[in-house]
């Protein structure tokens, strides 16, 4: 059970990873804060991106709750 809650927990941290690389940023970081990187978000997120989005809610909710399951596995064996 410990070897198959902690291939799930390593599966989804690096499939949440890719996923939150793949997002579009919201801002423009350091760039912002000294002038540049002038952007516009006028539109609305396209289907894509909130499809991104649910995806990456539902990969994060596994990888939660396989986290709370090793701890209490590891816990209580």
């Amino acid at each position: 059970m410990e070897i198959f809650l902690t291939s799930i927990l390593v599966l989804t941290s690096l499939f949440l990873i890719v996923l939150v690389l793949l997002h579009k940023g919201r801002g423009g970081g350091l760039s912002d804060m000294f002038g540049g990187g002038v952007s516009s978000s006028l539109g609305g997120s396209s289907v894509a991106e909130r499809n991104l989005d649910r995806l990456t809610v539902g990969i994060g909710i596994i990888w939660f709750a396989t986290v709370i399951g090793l701890g209490m596995y590891l816990a209580y064996r």
